[in-house]
């Protein structure tokens, strides 16, 4: 008896130091109670409404792009390089505390050429080649504006409904009204990447894709961008799967004896989260094996998909997890923080996204997926029409801009080739059709077959909801 009782002590260590990695995706939060495994896990009452999207790609460009650099076009500022911006246009709007002090406000006029594309005549930069060409597909939301002027704040916001940490993030609130359609990996799989116009640029915080105070199994499990994916994703040495099986076995024994006895349900999860681990150590390597993608499909990535952790590399496991029915996909790609040196930084970013963007709507295209899957593409907020410090004819920086900027969207319930709303000529203030971040996301929700006023959950004597007690659904812009 008392081997038997080493036995079981030593085979519960194993196990758990060998699965640590994986444990972390999977014990906090992915993991779901295996008698319910099969089914989606959908909330009662769910769908509300008629979903047009399975799922969603969110294609995060953090850092915020300048929307006048890539896809608002102002000629007329050509004319008044380095001229003070008026003040009827700024109004008084607070800055920043890296442009407050100025003296002066000088326009910048984007350096790049704008042509229009496609049937709709849809305005893109030159640097952006690639997405132009799909311009019938995309809607471009040029009204976009929200009410953080920081990084920090603004991302969390734009992920969570509050500028305050601790909230549930957009993807969590999908996995806990939607649940999984894949019993093998996470409803919500989270993929970051470094821009190369700026490598240093904002830090993310794993709080962006968190759970807040929704159940832990539904935060964003994030494959890392180096090394392994998934840490200890494979048996250890002279561990084999059948081994690993009889132990995890012994494990469920255990586990259902302290059920029978306590009556925890943690414990039941625990059991679950173990199952899932073991399915993860086959899923996983599978999703991430692109040996068996065609020479084809890889050159339209462009050639960044061979590199672990890029851009490129990420937007082809997006389509990988299509095809495998994941709910919620989330890539963040850094590097759109151009206070300084924007030219030549953001021609970088274009670099590193343009081509992978465009490949992966295509390839979701060509395989019939793109009609139930959901793209946005977009950052926290804009960039100011002048420059922070010095401005000349080639070279500038701006600050950060809230009150608009520019998202794409495309895919499921979306109009594509349409361009939605308007900003005055300095790019500064919304003419018509404003989208704030609350009704992106209440938009969002709904082609998901969410209402967003419905989604909620009892916390500390208050419901809470994502858009908290706004957001109105753009229909302007649904198919």
């Amino acid at each position: 008896m008392h081997n038997i009782h080493v036995q079981d002590q030593l085979n519960r260590h194993a196990f758990l130091r060998s699965a640590g990695g994986l444990g972390a995706a999977a014990v906090s939060s992915l993991l779901m109670p295996e008698s319910a495994a099969a089914d989606s896990l959908m909330l009662p009452g769910l769908p509300h409404v008629v979903p047009k999207a399975r799922r969603i790609i969110y294609l995060f460009q953090s850092g915020a792009p300048s929307q006048m650099d890539l896809f608002d076009p102002k000629p007329d500022m050509r004319q008044r390089l380095g001229e003070d911006l008026p003040e009827s246009i700024r109004k008084g709007q607070r800055l920043t505390t890296m442009t407050s002090g100025q003296g002066r406000f000088p326009v910048a006029p984007s350096v790049f050429r704008f042509q229009q594309h496609g049937e709709s005549r849809m305005w893109f930069s030159e640097i952006m080649p690639h997405m132009a060409s799909l311009a019938d597909d995309w809607c471009m939301i040029r009204t976009m504006n929200t009410e953080a002027i920081n990084h920090d704040p603004a991302i969390t916001f734009s992920q969570t409904g509050s500028q305050l940490a601790g909230r549930p993030s957009i993807g969590a609130w999908a996995s806990y009204g939607l649940g999984s359609e894949n019993r093998s990996l996470p409803a919500y799989v989270v993929l970051t990447s470094f821009g190369s116009g700026r490598p240093d640029d904002q830090p993310l915080y794993d709080r962006l894709w968190g759970s807040g105070f929704l159940p832990s199994r539904h935060q964003g499990v994030k494959f890392r961008n180096t090394g392994d994916a998934v840490l200890y994703l494979s048996n250890p040495p002279g561990v084999s799967t059948e081994a690993r099986r009889s132990t995890l076995d012994r494990l469920k024994s255990l586990n259902q004896r302290q059920l029978d006895h306590l009556n925890d349900p943690e414990i039941q999860t625990r059991i679950a989260q173990y199952e899932m681990a073991f399915r993860m150590q086959s899923s996983v390597p599978d999703l991430l094996d692109t040996s068996d993608e065609p020479k084809h499909v890889l050159e339209m990535y462009g050639p960044d998909v061979h590199r672990q952790g890029s851009y490129a590399a990420n937007c082809l496991l997006a389509r990988r997890m299509a095809e495998r029915d994941v709910r919620f996909i989330q890539l963040f790609h850094m590097g759109w923080d151009h206070h300084g040196g924007l030219p030549q930084a953001i021609r970088g970013q274009c670099r590193d996204t343009d081509q992978a963007t465009a490949a992966l709507l295509r390839d979701l295209k060509m395989r019939d997926l793109l009609s139930d899957t959901l793209i946005v593409w977009g950052g926290e907020f804009g960039r100011t029409i002048y420059s922070q410090g010095g401005v000349s004819a080639t070279d500038y920086g701006r600050d950060h801009h809230p009150r608009c900027f520019t998202i794409l969207m495309a895919g499921a319930g979306i109009r594509g080739g349409l361009t939605w709303g308007e900003t005055d000529e300095y790019c500064y203030n919304i003419v018509r059709d404003p989208v704030h971040v609350h009704d992106l996301n209440a938009t969002i929700l709904h082609l998901m077959g969410v209402d967003h006023t419905r989604l909620t959950y009892r916390y500390q004597g208050r419901d809470f909801r994502l858009t908290d007690i706004h957001g109105e659904l753009v229909t302007g812009i649904l198919s």
